[in-house]
């Protein structure tokens, strides 16, 4: 941040492990641990943890969709994905495993781990997920 940007509202926040809040959220299949940015950011980002909650269902997110937004960041804390990216083919993230999934891409879930459990920031905070019709792919080979 550029020091004439230190006039955002912004507050700091410390979410504590000890005292997590797991909520329902987007995807029936996860549990979302907010970490307290949406507030902080006064509504820029959002930062939650995303694990794999046991249930079984098929939903939106295994269909081609995309996030209207400007930032999009997602570790991997545990387990393992296989999702599939407009132009950049099928890629498998793993724990340890960073993406920047630039903003507007349209992809879809294939399949993810039972122990599945990403951080994801999203700017902004209140993004829309939107369903779109499978892209025109030049696939990429996979991990490149």
């Amino acid at each position: 941040m550029k020091d004439n940007d230190r006039s955002k509202n912004w507050k700091f926040t410390h979410s504590q492990a000890d005292q997590a809040n797991w909520k329902p959220g987007l995807r029936e299949i996860f549990d979302y641990r907010d970490l307290g940015f949406i507030e902080a950011t006064d509504g820029d980002y959002i930062a939650h943890i995303i694990k794999a909650n046991g249930k079984k269902q098929s939903d939106e997110v295994q269909e081609w969709h995309l996030h209207e937004c400007s930032f999009q960041f997602v570790l991997v804390l545990n387990g393992s994905a296989t999702f599939e990216y407009e132009g950049e083919g099928v890629r498998t993230i793993k724990k340890g495993d960073a993406i920047n999934q630039r903003p507007w891409i349209a992809h879809r879930e294939i399949e993810c781990s039972p122990d599945f459990e990403v951080l994801e920031i999203v700017s902004p905070a209140n993004f829309k997920t939107r369903i779109v019709s499978e892209p025109e792919l030049k696939h990429q080979d996979e991990n490149k």
